[in-house]
């Protein structure tokens, strides 16, 4: 039975500046590499998921250069975590599991099993940041509360910031101590139940001149003013320490502060793990929502009779991406025009979006809706109509996603917007008043 490390991937689908896999490599005992294609998450996905085809396709590209690099590979496995370990644990002689850091509720009670697991076999489960810059209980409070509202959490998140310096966690000079075997467990998309999607993640635009221009364009949809990073960093693809060391090197606060925006909704998530289900302010709990499913329906659809807010759901349903100028709009529509309730649109938006991270999409969900940490005020209801006249005068990304605006087949309002603003002050404020 041979002796081993395991490095076990999971949202850090990159060979360079890995945390987890630098620390591994410089241990005492081969690196065998693994990833687990996890059914407890995948069996809710369709077969022609996305974001499955990305995932397998990067594994791809790594064992191919780890092949033919060092003579190693990836092991894949399909299955419930805890019994792949049990596999492995009896396939090899485990010293030590080493892996990087996932703060989402189902990530930690996962990794608590597998440790457990592994303790009672007196082998160490070893974990590292790699996602984030600041984790846990970093940036908190004097008192050591988290912080529930951006500005300051951002302002000590900066502070910090200047004190520390960002290694880059170099792999290839240690690369020689991988596990030598090319006969690892291989797995096909078909084997775990999934086939190629049509629907591709687009490289991301992490450029001098996009950063630069970052604050002048990325309010306005029908612009390439966006760096489509959000898949990147949600599958680690690419190292957060380089898109904030390349933010800091442009001097780009807006571009950087994007990023910590990430890891504030990441924070509440880990320490406020119920706001997956639950308002993060209880009493919004009490809204009486409309849920008319046939409305909801048209909602998905991008077929509300407002035209950016159709835009923008088309963008989705056909792009899996959507303007996050757009994603408040649509949200605010459905929250407050529609009455129908958030976790709806999250589900949706769960399933739909390529960059779905559970934290920002949560977060920002419950912030349109009023009933999350540093949200908008409830009374506060954007207006389909004067969006336009801010963010896409000239319609040029309602024209490119609603071809039939300003023509007969465009569908009617479903709602009018004075109406259902009124309907929505009076819901909510009977809701809260109480």
């Amino acid at each position: 039975m041979k002796t081993v490390n395991i490095f076990w991937f999971r949202r850090d689908l990159r060979l360079d500046d890995n945390a987890g896999l630098k620390a591994a490599l410089r241990d005492d005992h081969p690196v065998l590499p693994i990833f687990i294609f996890d059914s407890e998450i995948l069996d809710k996905l369709p077969e022609d998921d996305a974001r499955v085809t990305f995932i397998f396709e990067n594994l791809q590209k790594m064992r191919d250069e780890l092949q033919d690099k060092y003579g190693s590979s990836i092991a894949m496995y399909h299955g419930k975590p805890k019994e792949i370990f049990k596999e492995l644990l009896e396939s090899y002689d485990i010293k030590k599991v080493f892996t990087n850091r996932d703060y989402e509720p189902y990530a930690k009670e996962r990794d608590k099993e597998i440790s457990e697991l592994l303790e009672k076999k007196e082998i160490e489960f070893c974990d590292f940041k790699d996602q984030v810059i600041f984790e846990k209980d970093e940036v908190v409070k004097g008192d050591g509360d988290p912080y529930k509202v951006y500005t300051p959490y951002k302002n000590l998140w900066m502070e910090e910031f200047t004190k520390k310096d960002l290694d880059f966690h170099y792999t290839t000079r240690f690369m020689d101590n991988l596990y030598e075997n090319s006969r690892l467990p291989n797995l096909s998309l078909s084997d775990i139940g999934f086939k190629e999607s049509d629907l591709k993640v687009p490289d991301y635009q992490v450029t001098p001149g996009l950063i630069k221009d970052y604050e002048g364009k990325r309010n306005f949809p029908a612009v390439e003013g966006t760096s489509r990073l959000g898949p990147h960093l949600r599958f680690g693809t690419v190292s957060v320490r380089q898109m904030v060391r390349d933010a800091n090197k442009e001097h780009n606060k807006t571009f950087l502060e994007e990023l910590v925006w990430r890891e504030f909704f990441m924070q509440i998530l880990y320490h406020y793990p119920d706001t997956v289900t639950d308002a993060f302010k209880s009493k919004y709990d009490r809204i009486k929502w409309r849920n008319n499913k046939g409305e909801f329906e048209k909602w998905k659809k991008g077929e509300t009779g407002y035209p950016l807010v159709d835009a923008g759901m088309r963008q989705l349903n056909k792009s899996g991406f959507m303007h996050n100028r757009v994603r408040m709009l649509v949200g605010s529509f459905l929250c407050k025009h529609l009455l129908i309730d958030w976790r709806w649109g999250e589900a949706y938006f769960a399933e739909k979006l390529l960059d779905y991270e559970m934290s920002s999409n949560v977060g920002n969900w419950q912030w349109i809706a009023g009933s999350g940490v540093d949200a908008t005020p409830y009374f506060r209801i954007f207006n389909p109509t004067t969006q336009i006249d801010k963010y896409d005068e000239d319609h040029e990304y309602i024209k490119e996603w609603v071809p039939e605006f300003g023509t007969d087949e465009y569908p009617q309002k479903m709602v009018d917007h004075k109406e259902a603003r009124e309907r929505a002050l009076d819901t909510y404020k009977k809701a809260v008043s109480n």
